[in-house]
């Protein structure tokens, strides 16, 4: 089993943007979305992917992450088995020292939103806090995409 381990958090600017060394568009949606595992199909950039995310840990760092390429076509494919409501963003890649910020700039009806993740090997590692990241919304539902995807921030 694969665990992941990530932090999340708010951006309050797109200073981001200077220093990004790459942006993907994303568009995922959800086979299922239960509390207890999600089951998502994502198109970023020209690839397919098939992701399977267990429950969160109590503090909302950890949880099981299985992750394959798929064809694209199959990607497409799968969409139309997709529970309503559709991710779009653009992902940009930032470093920070040993680490990679993930940020997020949602499109759609979470126009608005821009959220930065950053994946540890541990629950206590320490890493560089970049001057763009705000709250830490570790662990917090209604940011996770599936949820996201069935109440977006425009509704908030």
């Amino acid at each position: 089993m694969t665990f992941e381990i990530e932090r999340k958090f708010l951006v309050t600017s797109d200073a981001y943007k200077q220093v990004a060394y790459k942006k993907s568009y994303i568009k995922q949606g959800f086979l299922n979305s239960q509390k207890e595992r999600v089951v998502r199909v994502r198109i970023k950039d020209d690839s397919g992917f098939l992701t399977i995310k267990g429950a969160s840990n109590k503090s909302g760092t950890t949880r099981y992450e299985w992750e394959k390429e798929i064809p694209l076509q199959e990607a497409k494919d799968l969409f139309n088995l997709c529970e309503e409501g559709i991710i779009e963003k653009y992902r940009y890649l930032v470093k920070a020292n040993n680490h990679t910020y993930e940020i997020d700039d949602f499109l759609g009806d979470n126009k608005g939103l821009v959220v930065a993740e950053i994946e540890l090997s541990e629950e206590n590692e320490l890493f560089e806090k970049s001057t763009w990241l705000g709250k830490e919304v570790t662990g917090i539902v209604k940011y996770y995409n599936s949820n996201l995807s069935k109440l977006p921030f425009c509704k908030w």
